[in-house]
């Protein structure tokens, strides 16, 4: 894999397999559910806007961000479909988000009457999204009270306003519970008393694993996340492609002396004669401090321990067992290398995290290089 001159760490990046991921939850919902691949966080770290190239050809019917900068940014390369900001959004960006055409998403009615001031100022008719609050507790009007919100919802939403779509999210269906299915029937009392009905209305629940949990959480949209990236949404459901490989080159092949310690509060002694090899990537990059003692890589197709303490820049693996490495080859931290893998799913783990965290975990420096095998 060529990289960029100075590069010492970087992460493949499989754009056709990102692609394929969205084609399966197309195939798992079905052509009449609507696709709003969430590309928040530069697309879980990866690259935005290469991710959004990636997955065009599927034809989603829009795109989910966190934030009104995010949106902004992806409106310069997406000059039509919606761009739906789902975290709720401070005052003071209703006019820039306006001006981009992003659609907001509505968690508090001041905020609601703000925007609807706003656009009928300007001058402009905007789409929103009504968040309903069904047990994440982080955002959304409250589902007991909808017959009273939704009222003065529909109000604001006739001149200036446009009440297009109402939705939950579910803050467990990564595990094995069956929550998803109470905060769906939440969900839909709250629907039933919604002041002039939902017939109007995009309905939507599902995230990635909302999205194989099955046909009643598709409704008439979902908002593929994690799974378009290679996470997997739970060990119970289905994996999805693999997505990424993390790697770096060795700086530096040593032979060690019995006793000899490395790292940062010297946790790890060589209890004899070991060869060791120092990669150029660290937490700075990605490596989580908590693989110290748990974590291992691949080098030449062999599986080898990462010895103490993860320094900001580099990581050392015990080379003992694998011999002539020389500096210059490949360590692989998540990825394929020969006959054996080391999952997205597995580092996470034994980093004590989850495969969000890893993805935007990953630093500015390991170079993002997008491959398309299609």
């Amino acid at each position: 894999m060529s990289t960029e001159p100075g590069t010492s760490a970087w992460i493949e990046v499989r754009g056709d397999l990102i692609r394929r991921n969205l084609e399966r939850v197309r195939e798992i919902t079905g052509p009449g559910v609507r696709l709003c691949p969430m590309v928040k966080a530069d697309a879980y770290g990866l690259g935005m806007r290469r991710a959004v190239e990636s997955m065009r050809a599927v034809e989603p019917w829009g795109w989910g961000v966190a934030t009104v900068a995010e949106g902004l940014e992806l409106r310069r390369i997406e000059p039509e479909r919606p761009i739906l900001v789902f975290s709720p959004a401070p005052p003071g960006v209703i006019e820039a988000g306006l001006a981009g055409r992003l659609t907001f998403c509505v968690s508090d009615v001041s905020f609601l009457e703000a925007l609807e001031e706003r656009a009928r100022a300007l001058g402009v008719r905007a789409a929103v999204h009504v968040e309903v609050d069904t047990g994440m507790g982080r955002s959304g009007l409250a589902a007991s009270e909808a017959a009273d919100w939704s009222a003065r919802v529909r109000e604001l939403t006739t001149g200036a306003l446009r009440w297009e779509g109402c939705f939950t999210h579910f803050h467990s269906a990564d595990e094995d519970d069956d929550s998803w299915k109470e905060q769906t029937a939440r969900f839909d009392a709250a629907l039933a008393r919604v002041v002039g009905g939902t017939d109007d209305l995009i309905v939507h629940l599902a995230n990635s694993a909302g999205v194989l949990r099955g046909a009643d959480a598709h409704r008439g949209m979902v908002r593929p996340g994690l799974f378009l990236y290679g996470g997997a949404a739970w060990e119970g459901l289905e994996a999805p492609e693999p997505v990424i490989a993390l790697r770096a080159r060795i700086g530096l092949v040593r032979e060690v002396a019995p006793g000899t310690t490395v790292g940062y509060g010297a946790t790890y002694r060589a209890g004899g004669c070991e060869r060791w090899a120092t990669a150029g990537i660290g937490y700075g990059d990605g490596i989580f401090r908590a693989l110290a003692g748990r974590g291992r890589a691949l080098v030449r197709g062999r599986s080898v321990p990462i010895l103490g303490r993860i320094s900001m820049d580099m990581t050392v693996v015990d080379i003992t067992d694998v011999p002539g490495v020389k500096a210059g080859e490949v360590v692989t931290f998540i990825g394929s290398d020969g006959d054996k893998a080391i999952t997205l799913t597995e580092f996470a783990r034994a980093a004590r995290t989850n495969e969000y965290e890893v993805l935007t975990g990953f630093g500015p420096r390991p170079v993002r290089c997008w491959i398309e095998a299609d």
